[in-house]
């Protein structure tokens, strides 16, 4: 994490002043007519090469709030704004009426909200999710009377105080966890640190999901401390996992691999190369009175798949679900290189008549290529196979009708001949 912050990340950090939540009399930012286009698409983005960066805007601090007009100086939304970073417009609003302040917020988190009780059921999930529900750059997951919450945005940083107080007054939490440390905000000049913003936590907190017990470590755990997106998709492996032997990969806190055992599995080993992760998943495999068919190992997945394999370890399930290997469109062949490699000594390791599910969480790669390189993957280890289901991110985890990026996941369930 980084100590240190420039100017423009100070400035970014700032408590809201009348600017950031006026309706009216805001800065100027004019698109280019590409831009405009983009915008009238329902696109919620401007990138700087859609802007005319002159005087007005380069004036605009980052994060703050601007009026977008286009050539003519027609209205056509009203956006944060932030020169550096490539996207440098977020769409909040086409209403001109609209003011964006406390009350702006509540009516966003309000509508999140109800969305996720009519889906959900129960309060662990996946509150707002970011340009889906509205509110671009923001994270909020629920873990009962905790909240985990990431601001990537200069803009939504600017809002941080106004935020607390719309969650409080519609969700009423008891701790307030900000997890601002996403390599995202070194796009927007914003710092990297975590805080307790509210309340108090005492070590891991326990969640539901399908059933089960696990845990989450909202201080220190992966992006938010807990992975909602893959909640279906870890009942339907569940479906396939009864009597059978399952190697999960990328375990992380246990999700797939406690459910396995659940569902009736007959031996679950759990791969991952984080200790503290690996801890959390045998706490709720002993809670939920799994731990017997459970083992933790600590490792690297590459190099234990090709290890396995050479040692003639079988698994009737094996469950890939690694981070992103796709993190910038730089990395993208390399990327799509790395997903075909896993698929292929993932493979090796499924016995004759069992599965395999793979996934990808990374944006860049969109669910074509990824299936793709998952084919090819399995041609390379000589595996016929067939798709018995495609899927995507959990219904928490809502898509905005124009931005294509926030359809990240990608899950793959095979049956391998």
């Amino acid at each position: 994490m980084s100590d240190t912050a420039s100017p423009a990340d100070d400035q970014a950090s700032e408590p809201p002043d009348p600017a950031i939540t006026a309706g009216s009399g805001l800065p100027v930012v004019t698109l280019k007519p590409h831009g405009v286009k983009r915008l009238r698409r329902g696109h919620p983005w401007a990138y700087s090469n859609e802007i005319e960066m002159n005087a007005a805007a380069k004036a605009v601090p980052p994060g703050g709030l601007v009026e977008l007009q286009d050539p003519a100086g027609e209205y056509q939304g009203t956006a944060f704004f932030n020169r550096h970073p490539l996207i440098s417009a977020r769409l909040l609003t086409a209403r001109r009426r609209d003011t964006v302040d406390r009350d702006f917020l509540l009516r966003r988190l309000s509508r999140a909200l109800e969305i996720r009780e009519k889906l959900i059921g129960v309060p662990f999930y996946r509150l707002v999710h970011a340009e889906a529900d509205g509110l671009p750059g923001l994270i909020v997951d629920r873990f009962g009377e905790a909240l985990a919450v990431q601001v990537n945005t200069a803009g939504m940083e600017r809002l941080t105080g106004p935020l607390i107080d719309a969650l409080n007054e519609v969700v009423g939490p008891d701790t307030i966890v900000l997890r601002n440390d996403s390599a995202a905000r070194a796009l927007e000049h914003l710092p990297e640190q975590v805080t307790v913003a509210q309340g108090r936590l005492d070590g891991p907190l326990t969640l539901e999901e399908n059933g089960a017990r696990f845990f989450a470590d909202l201080e220190g755990g992966q992006k938010t401390g807990w992975f909602y997106d893959q909640r279906d998709n870890r009942a339907w492996a569940a479906g396939l996992a009864k009597d059978a032997r399952v190697l999960d990969c990328y375990a992380f806190a246990g999700g797939f691999s406690v459910l396995a055992a659940l569902a009736g599995a007959r031996e679950v080993v759990a791969l991952d190369r984080s200790q503290p992760a690996l801890e959390l998943a045998a706490m709720a495999a002993a809670a939920n009175g799994v731990a017997e068919r459970c083992r933790f190992t600590k490792g690297e997945v590459f190099h234990e798949l090709q290890r396995q394999a050479a040692a003639g370890e079988r698994y009737d399930l094996v469950i890939v679900d690694p981070p992103a290997f796709v993190k910038s469109k730089k990395d993208l062949a390399q990327g799509l290189k790395g997903y075909r490699k896993l698929a292929r000594l993932a493979a090796n390791l499924v016995a004759p008549g069992g599965y395999l599910v793979a996934a990808s969480c990374s944006h860049h790669a969109d669910v074509d290529s990824f299936a793709g390189q998952v084919r090819r993957g399995l041609q390379d280890a000589g595996r016929s196979a067939r798709i018995l289901r495609t899927a995507g991110a959990a219904p928490d985890h809502p898509v905005h009708p124009a931005l294509p990026e926030s359809a990240y996941l990608k899950a793959q369930f095979l049956a391998l001949d």
